[in-house]
């Protein structure tokens, strides 16, 4: 389904595909999957993540199990579309940290024939709507929805729960902040 990339006419197609779910809920682990088998089909790949987040490496893409794939820190959205040249996979890891623009650009690449993977939360700890996601949700042509397991009835979970007290939207944590609840448990 993901691997053909050009039409009848033999001109590059382009699509976003976007992953989203809560914090523990396998995006990360999604997107390298995914990025993986590009490159086993001799596609080439370029990957990039949000400068700011550097929990596990500065230089690599790493899933929460030690799954790593290299990728190129980026400041802004823009920096993407300057830096992701003759390629034909672009995937892109913690999308919600990103600016709006974000959006303008997954769309560029993907009228310029590139096949864009974007993973993200799509929620914050408040259960609002995080970062651009929910635009790019409205754009992509394939939409992944993942769930983690709710940490306190074993349910499917969706929220991002933060343990502290913290009213800050970007905060970049692990299991030390975060848990994922079930719609549920997250409004006890």
């Amino acid at each position: 389904m993901f691997l053909e990339n050009s039409n009848k006419d033999g001109k590059k197609k382009g699509w976003i595909e976007v992953i989203a779910g809560s914090m523990f809920s396998g995006k990360t682990e999604e997107l390298i999957r995914r990025l993986r088998r590009a490159k086993i089909a001799n596609q080439k790949v370029e990957i990039f993540k949000p400068e700011i987040d550097d929990r596990y490496s500065e230089q690599k893409v790493v899933s929460h199990d030690d799954n790593a794939i290299m990728s190129t820190p980026v400041s802004t959205s823009r920096n993407i579309l300057l830096l992701a040249t003759d390629v034909e996979v672009v995937g892109i890891d913690e999308a919600q940290f990103f600016d709006i623009g974000l959006v303008d650009v997954c769309n560029d690449l993907a009228n310029r024939g590139v096949r864009v993977v974007v993973a993200g939360l799509d929620m914050d700890f408040r259960g609002k709507p995080f970062g651009p996601i929910p635009a790019l949700l409205a754009v992509a042509e394939y939409v992944t929805k993942v769930h983690a397991i709710c940490m306190q009835c074993g349910n499917l979970a969706h929220y991002s729960f933060r343990k502290d007290s913290s009213e800050k939207v970007l905060l970049i944590g692990e299991k030390n902040v975060y848990e994922p609840l079930c719609r549920s448990c997250y409004n006890r």
